[in-house]
């Protein structure tokens, strides 16, 4: 009797180039329909969490249901805004990058929601360790857009030196450690910094993200281990924006089961968020974070979302995926639906929200002329000297001669 013939499986996405988008294959849980159990229940009592998706505002732009936070109407208003801006900045210097003004840039289209609501929602003290797709973190804490001009031209004012590829930020003092290319990294690094802080009987905690693709390298695996065995206080974050550089969310294991599920192998609470909705990942955020300060340990996020743009100023989307498929994403624009919300509220209108597009957009301009005033790509730099600086905390001899040659040279 002949033996069957295997065949290898390989997934394959919803849609590519020329067909038509669909996500009728997506299981989105109603508004309000999760339930929201305590913050100090056991991880073995949640674990159908992470199949659901918690949502909180509905058609309508009402907050409904167990998880619906209250949020102050001025912290709303900061939060719309710091969405606005995000995208304003993204424009902009994505245009500059076309001009040949900088070398790189990556756009947060249709993810602001979680930078911005994560942000305002934790501590200043606490801290977050991003992927390239936080500038809405920053925003959220008025990081000065002529810094941020600076850095992503690499001019002499650039408050990193030249050190980093545009967009790869650090800024210590708006609790944004630095960030890296190969993102599993700062996952362990957030543990890390997360069981220092409890060890040092500290009361911050840390908040870390990876995309999807990244769930399939061993680095985010060693940080759940650490995370779970030692009871970190950290936030685990999955943006999963559907596509990581040009490969879908299948390839990681999106087909199989939920990234939040991955949580369960290691005893995490896990949830599973509509990253679109700006007052879920506000309350996600807020129990994970209740958990945490109560020495209950981490919690695995799934930021269910989309990414609308290219992955960078590198990338061609249309090259694998339908041109018109972001337009088609079931959970809309997170900026759209914090304004519907606000609208219902009775605490915004369109005449409002055009003012503040154009005002912001004036901003961005005026940061982006200062920052062509010191210099753009290879129209000024920083100190070669610059280089030299912050390598040991006393400089030993080899950088004292290394020093003086290239400046006597």
């Amino acid at each position: 009797m002949a033996a069957n013939r295997l065949d290898l499986y390989v997934p394959e996405p919803l849609g590519r180039p020329g067909d038509t988008p669909s996500f009728g294959d997506l299981h989105l849980s109603a508004p309000g329909e999760i339930r929201r159990p305590d913050t100090r229940e056991k991880e073995a009592n949640m674990r159908d969490l992470p199949y659901g998706l918690i949502r909180v505002l509905d058609d309508e732009g009402h907050a409904v249901g167990p998880w619906a936070p209250h949020i102050p109407i001025e912290v709303l208003h900061k939060g719309l805004r710091a969405m606005l801006l995000s995208r304003a900045v993204d424009e902009r210097f994505f245009r500059a990058h076309r001009q040949g003004k900088t070398s790189f840039y990556m756009k947060s289209t249709g993810e602001e929601a979680i930078g911005v609501a994560q942000s305002l929602m934790l501590g200043k003290g606490d801290m977050c360790f991003p992927t390239y797709r936080m500038l809405a973190w920053l925003m959220a804490r008025d990081y000065p857009l002529a810094a941020y001009a600076n850095h992503i031209f690499s001019n002499e004012k650039d408050p990193l030196q030249g050190r980093q590829l545009p967009i790869l930020f650090s800024a210590k003092d708006y609790g944004f450690y630095s960030l890296s290319g190969n993102l599993g990294s700062r996952y362990g690094h957030a543990v890390g910094w997360a069981m220092a802080s409890a060890y040092k009987n500290d009361d911050k905690i840390a908040i870390a993200y990876v995309g999807d693709g990244t769930t399939a390298e061993g680095n985010f695996h060693e940080a759940l281990t650490f995370a779970s065995v030692y009871h970190a206080p950290c936030i685990l974050c999955v943006t999963n924006n559907q596509w990581a550089i040009s490969s879908f969310s299948g390839i990681a294991g999106a087909n199989e089961t939920t990234f939040a599920a991955k949580g369960i192998a290691y005893g995490l609470p896990s949830l599973r968020v509509d990253g679109n909705d700006f007052l879920a990942v506000w309350a996600a955020t807020e129990w994970a974070a209740q958990r945490a300060r109560a020495n209950m340990g981490a919690t695995l996020i799934e930021l269910f979302t989309y990414r609308v743009e290219g992955h960078s100023t590198s990338d061609d989307p249309t090259k694998y995926r339908p041109a018109d498929e972001a337009s088609a994403w079931p959970l809309g624009d997170p900026v759209e639906r914090l304004k519907q919300h606000l609208i219902a509220l009775g605490e915004w209108d369109e005449g409002r929200h055009t003012a503040l597009i154009e005002s912001l957009a004036e901003e961005v301009k005026a940061a982006i002329k200062q920052g062509e005033a010191i210099g753009t790509l290879g129209k000024s730099k920083p100190p070669v000297s610059e280089m030299f600086e912050d390598v040991f905390a006393e400089p030993d001899w080899r950088i004292i001669e290394q020093r003086k040659q290239v400046m006597e040279g």
